[in-house]
């Protein structure tokens, strides 16, 4: 049945109008897969309006994660957003938090949904959820993520459906939706499998409190990822090699671990690694993303299945995938990212979570927000749900970036996301750290010695015997040189200026 003979049409431009000044919204999408995209063109280009009448409008804004151009980028464009939570990936939005134009909370994504149950971030005004369909009495199937989009349309007072018909109507086999009771009444969670299912597949919403649904037809406009680097295939390669190790000598058992990999160029490279190595065995993901690399690997029989939130592929794989939906529907399971990023069953199944950082600093804490302390790039994401629960947690980043001009190794991060008590292990393309079992000072000289380009050990060196003696040794007159180095010249050590990094 059309879902306009159960609720009536309404267009984005009356969605808009009906969102005053200040309201808190929430939109589906986790990464670009998923989010709403009509709604928020209609809603800058409202700020727009009332913005050149000389009026104040913004908006406090709400999704699973990062979105796609046609929310985050665009409503940061036309100065529609006050206040933005957990996560985001925009360029024009990351200037206007770093300007301090938009009050952002970066937080665990895994936190997320249980603060919406509890109506800790306030009144939520509405809800915009794009789906596949919706049933008269409030089934909303879902398009290409889940996120936090059962816990919206929970409590949002109104709500507002975009139907977006470039989706395939069978996501619903990927879909296993449940809202977890609020505490002390929870019990365990029955995921005994990376593809065990445990909910339904639909979310659920009062259908009073839908005020419309709007039809669309447009791809989630992910982009394509590009090629692995020569950087990023040697990291891979000291990934791969330490994991076959590991499963060698029975840390990891012989039918290998379900894996964790962010977003990204290097996750790619690395998950391709895995996928080509004759040591690993064919392998689930218990992840946040179904992303590009992954479609292959499914499909050569090397990933056997994976658990996410999102299907956060290219429009062409994306597209793909909807053409053989018979093959990917049965291997792939998309959860509420509360699940998908839920501590507990990320210990019990025992993950290997595999992440990028910005820098790491010689004894083990690394940055994956902010660049010289300040400045926020996208935001911790479910990287710390992972790295603080996975059986091993394994971070990696290049050696060195800008040329050489910046340092990932340093004496101390300028932010810490993730702290020694939690990494395990540290990859750059120089080499892998195992830092389990050692100490401060054994951890320091490994990192050094493994993991810093060569242009930078000797420095490194240096400031290690020249801090002041305890359990961490740490010279406070410079552990930030490198830092006001590259802020005062562009380059963190000067001398290297001619140097070929």
């Amino acid at each position: 049945m059309s879902a306009n003979a159960n609720f009536p049409s309404i267009t984005p431009e009356e969605v808009a109008e009906m969102i005053p000044n200040g309201a808190l919204v929430g939109f589906s999408g986790f990464t670009p897969a998923g989010a709403a995209k009509a709604t928020p063109r209609a809603i800058a280009a409202r700020a727009k309006r009332l913005h050149d009448q000389g009026e104040e409008y913004k908006i406090r804004v709400l999704t699973g994660a990062s979105t796609g151009p046609d929310l985050d980028e665009t409503l940061s464009e036309a100065d529609a957003i006050a206040w933005r939570a957990p996560y985001q990936s925009s360029r024009s939005l990351r200037q206007k938090i770093n300007k301090q134009e938009v009050q952002f909370v970066d937080m665990h994504l895994s936190h997320l949904p249980q603060m919406v149950e509890q109506g800790f971030f306030g009144n939520l005004h509405t809800a915009v959820v794009e789906a596949v369909d919706v049933t008269p009495d409030g089934r909303v199937y879902l398009s290409s993520s889940v996120g936090v989009s059962p816990s919206l349309l929970r409590h949002a007072d109104r709500v507002v459906i975009e139907l977006n018909r470039r989706h395939s109507r069978r996501l619903s086999e990927m879909h296993d939706i449940t809202v977890l009771p609020p505490p002390p009444h929870r019990s365990h969670i029955p995921i005994e499998q990376p593809l065990t299912k445990i909910g339904k597949p639909f979310a659920t919403v009062d259908p009073k409190k839908i005020v419309g649904v709007i039809e669309t037809n447009e791809p989630d406009g992910v982009a394509p990822f590009h090629p692995a680097d020569d950087v990023s295939r040697r990291i891979a390669e000291h990934v791969v090699r330490f994991l076959a190790d590991e499963r060698r000598q029975g840390r990891i058992a012989p039918e290998f671990l379900p894996l964790q990999a962010g977003v990204g160029n290097v996750a790619n490279a690395v998950m391709e690694g895995l996928g080509a190595s004759d040591a690993i065995p064919a392998f689930y993901m218990y992840s946040e993303v179904f992303q590009d690399s992954l479609v292959e690997l499914a499909e050569s029989g090397r990933l056997l299945g994976a658990s996410s939130t999102s299907l956060t592929l290219s429009d062409e794989l994306l597209d793909h995938v909807y053409d053989n939906m018979d093959f990917f529907a049965p291997r792939v399971v998309l959860r509420p990212q509360e699940l998908s990023n839920n501590p507990g069953v990320i210990r019990r199944l025992g993950v290997v979570a595999i992440n990028t950082v910005i820098e790491m600093d010689i004894y083990g804490c690394a940055n994956s927000t902010h660049v010289a302390g300040t400045q926020i790039m996208n935001g911790v994401g479910g990287s710390g749900d992972f790295t603080r629960n996975a059986h091993l947690s394994i971070l990696v980043a290049p050696s060195t970036a800008k040329g050489g001009k910046i340092s990932s190794v340093v004496p101390m991060v300028t932010h810490v996301d993730h702290n020694e008590h939690s990494v395990q292990v540290l990859v750059t393309e120089q080499g892998l750290a195992d830092l389990r079992g050692l100490g401060p000072m054994e951890r320091a000289r490994k990192i050094i010695d493994q993991c810093a380009h060569p242009h930078y050990r000797d420095y490194l060196h240096k400031y290690l015997e020249r801090s002041r003696t305890g359990h961490v040794r740490h010279d406070l007159t410079s552990c930030f040189e490198l830092h006001q180095n590259l802020i005062d010249t562009g380059r963190m050590l000067p001398e290297l200026e001619s140097a070929a990094v």
